[in-house]
């Protein structure tokens, strides 16, 4: 092993250095700034592609040569304060062996969504990179079109776009668009570190895509970087999410300095509709 690419490249993760998180959050948090017009989330029931005890488990590597982390996302139902329904995703990350000794990174991340609408409800980041700990926290009041971001101590309320998502809930909001068409953009409204996005996420076209797990139809994804931290330089992000009902994202890679990162479907567990 060259132990100066596998400095590199635990420098390259540790500027929010999320693995796992970034990557699957890529499409959404690393995307172009646009002043065009948005296409917002309608305010009722849309698509639900994932459901409760749906869990998936990738494996992140750099560049297919070396395995730097392990990361699971799963999805969970449960009831709010006011007896409602909502969701809750929950992404965990960490990196595993060389890269695990040279810099160490536990990232948890859950978003609560409304059921019905996927509109953003709370966000909250616990993460460790290192000896540095971060706790990031938002509350969404899409009535008053107001964000709550707490963090290191600060408190602000920021105002946000209709149906804007947070970082997490913008995948699975990606997931439920009920069409993907080869050329027609898609945009999202996101807010992250205090700060609005518009995203816009790119559909290439079909490609066959084999991993650990089996060969799918995909649809292939494209966003452009323009996000503080690991991505804000050149590069670029792509993700291949199955051309099914489920839109299951089954690989995901970023370009970084010294090669990419890739993050690769190695289990999944299929989520009851019915619960």
């Amino acid at each position: 092993m060259n132990y100066r690419i596998l400095f590199l490249f635990s420098q390259e993760i540790r500027q929010p250095a999320r693995v796992f998180t970034l990557i699957l959050s890529a499409i959404c948090l690393a995307g172009t700034v646009l002043a065009a017009e948005r296409s917002h989330q309608q305010t009722t029931k849309v698509h639900h592609p994932f459901h409760p005890g749906e869990k998936l488990t990738y494996n992140i590597s750099w560049s297919n040569v070396f395995s730097a982390g392990t990361a699971v996302m799963e999805v969970k139902k449960e009831k709010a304060d006011d007896g409602g329904d909502v969701l809750r995703f929950i992404s965990t990350a960490r990196t595993t062996g060389m890269v695990d000794s040279v810099y160490t990174v536990r990232d948890t991340v859950q978003s609560f969504v409304n059921y019905l609408t996927l509109q953003s409800i709370s966000y909250d980041l616990n993460s460790r990179h290192g000896k540095r700990k971060k706790q990031r926290k938002l509350l969404f009041d899409h009535e008053k079109k107001t964000v709550t971001y707490s963090e290191g101590g600060s408190l602000q309320t920021l105002d946000i776009p209709d149906d804007t998502q947070d970082a997490l809930s913008s995948l699975y909001y990606i997931r439920s668009k009920p069409e993907f068409i080869t050329g027609k953009a898609i945009m999202v409204d996101i807010h992250d570190s205090g700060k609005n996005w518009a995203i816009e996420v790119q559909v290439l076209g079909r490609e066959k895509i084999k991993t650990p797990v089996g060969e799918f139809n995909t649809i292939k994804l494209k966003t452009y970087p323009k996000y503080e931290g690991v991505f804000m330089h050149k590069g670029e992000i792509f993700m291949w999410l199955t051309d099914d009902d489920r839109r299951i994202p089954v690989l995901m890679k970023s370009t970084i300095t010294i090669g990419s990162i890739v993050a690769t479907l190695t289990d999944m567990k299929l989520g009851d509709e019915a619960r």
